[in-house]
């Protein structure tokens, strides 16, 4: 498809729909045509509260500014995850943000540590990162030249609805109706309008499909292909809920493993985001509502819904002239909330391999083969909470711990657990101090460390660490609680 890429129809709204309008208006609107087309009348999935630091780099691109945000989408600070009986039934664990310790050029601060750990000169690794030990001591501020190394916690509902304000701001045109139909051209099968149920033809050269788990482009129209990964992912339905808050939100995600799949708990300034992941193999929905009210604390304030869908990935996320984003190029469940950073990547990666001048078959490569990258090392760090645990009380875990999985995962874990190695290749997502924590969380101890630690005489490497120690906890005790800062920083202006 020759044709130069002039009008770009956005196929659904929800978070996915207005973060591709609001990215394209602002950043490329003055060359290109932006049309949104979406129903009142289909409601959006909306469970996905929480995000990662990367979202930091979204909106500097936007030129959001933070404590704008923030009070527009009712959000609270995010320091990490806290993995609640993974490992076992009482035994937890904080995936944190940030960096651990100091690395050197041959090794990381891991072996340090572990070498540490044997003559007993250290506590937890966690007390070696600023942000882990702010989670755990609810403790937070936005200081001047301070690393981005937190996310947040927010509606995502009013996320959306503020980008469509911003997008409509710089020229967006939204069309209000249903998909009705998805032509495509005769001579190459490329998409060439949606028509809407009262007849009306939008008409376009590239289509993004934001249209969930229906992919009414990618799939259903395009035929591209999905890869089920529910042989290493097999939770297949989440159930969500609201309450009002009862205490002063944490820093942290709560993710709290229960007995066919596990629960979540985001904390937003007026009210909790509450939800249970599971696997309808091993529990019915209506046991599944009751484990979630059972495990809420506050007043519900709405009725819980369940959610189906299936682990996997489109097999081309870039087909002919659509390009899938959000729900409809597949799910990683939230358990690590990558979804808007994967939604976030495929903006951006489209953007940066934007065919200005004609659709070309080497940016599509580029781009799917980048992308499937990116997934799959997400998949893999997710795959990793189920598969390394000492649960075996319920079918469910003892499956889990079992299960196959890809020979990318079982490489990093058999390296880890060896010789406490681990990296980060290329554009992955997550880095060494995530592997660390998740793996030695799930109970892996490496055997040895780098030899290049015995270069470090006994005292000298109790100073380091010492020091790493100290100087972290003496950035903590600087700051204030953290319900305190957003009072102070970005109090929610919502009703």
């Amino acid at each position: 498809m020759n044709t130069a890429v002039k009008k770009v129809v956005i196929a659904g709204g929800g978070t996915a729909g207005w973060m591709a309008a609001a990215a394209l208006t602002k950043l490329m609107g003055k060359h290109i045509e932006v049309v949104l087309v979406e129903s009142d009348e289909i409601g959006t999935v909306g469970v996905g509260e929480a995000t990662i630091p990367t979202l930091h780099i979204f909106h500097r691109l936007l030129g959001l500014k933070e404590q704008d945000i923030m009070a527009a989408t009712n959000a609270t600070f995010k320091l990490g995850i806290n993995f609640e009986n993974w490992h076992d039934k009482g035994k937890d664990y904080l995936h944190s943000f940030g960096f651990l310790g100091k690395d050197c050029w041959a090794c990381g601060f891991q072996h340090f540590w572990l070498k540490g750990k044997q003559q007993g000169l250290v506590s937890e690794i966690g007390d070696y990162c600023t942000e882990h030990l702010a989670a755990r001591q609810g403790r937070f501020a936005v200081l001047p030249n301070q690393d981005y190394n937190h996310a947040y916690h927010m509606d995502a509902s009013l996320y959306a609805k503020y980008l469509r304000k911003m997008a409509e701001g710089n020229g967006l045109t939204r069309i209000e109706g249903k998909i009705a139909d998805v032509l495509q051209h005769d001579s190459n099968g490329y998409i060439k309008a949606l028509q809407l149920d009262n007849g009306q033809l939008i008409e376009g050269d590239l289509f993004i499909d934001c249209t969930g788990f229906k992919a009414l482009l990618i799939e259903g129209t395009l035929n591209t292909g999905f890869d089920d990964w529910s042989h290493y992912l097999p939770c297949d339905s989440a159930i969500a809920v609201q309450t009002k808050s009862v205490n002063a939100p944490l820093a942290y995600t709560r993710s709290i493993a229960r007995e066919s799949g596990w629960q979540w708990r985001i904390p937003l300034q007026s009210r909790t985001g509450n939800g249970f992941v599971f696997c309808s193999k091993y529990m019915t929905d209506d046991e599944a509502i009751d484990t979630l009210m059972a495990n809420i604390e506050g007043e519900p304030l709405n009725k819980p819904r369940v959610i189906k869908f299936k682990t996997g990935s489109r097999r081309q996320h870039w087909n002919k002239n659509c390009v899938a984003v959000g729900l409809s190029a597949g799910f990683l469940e939230p358990l690590e909330s990558t979804s808007i950073h994967l939604i976030q990547r495929s903006i951006v990666r489209l953007m940066q391999l934007f065919p200005s001048q004609g659709i070309d078959i080497t940016d599509i490569n580029e781009f799917n083969q980048q992308t499937k990258l990116e997934v799959d090392n997400i998949r893999d760090f997710i795959i990793l909470h189920y598969k390394v645990t000492d649960r075996e009380d319920s079918r469910f875990w003892r499956y889990c711990k079992n299960m196959p999985i890809p020979a990318s995962l079982q490489h990093r874990i058999d390296m880890f657990s060896q010789s406490g190695k681990v990296y980060k290749y290329g554009n992955e997502l997550f880095g060494e101090s995530s592997w660390i924590q998740v793996m030695m969380g799930q109970g892996i101890m490496p055997k040895e460390y780098h030899p290049i630690v015995d270069m470090m005489e006994d005292d000298e490497l109790a100073n380091f660490l010492n020091n790493i120690k100290s100087t972290a906890k003496r950035k903590v005790d600087t700051l204030p609680p953290h319900f305190d800062f957003i009072n102070h920083y970005c109090k929610a202006n919502i009703d």
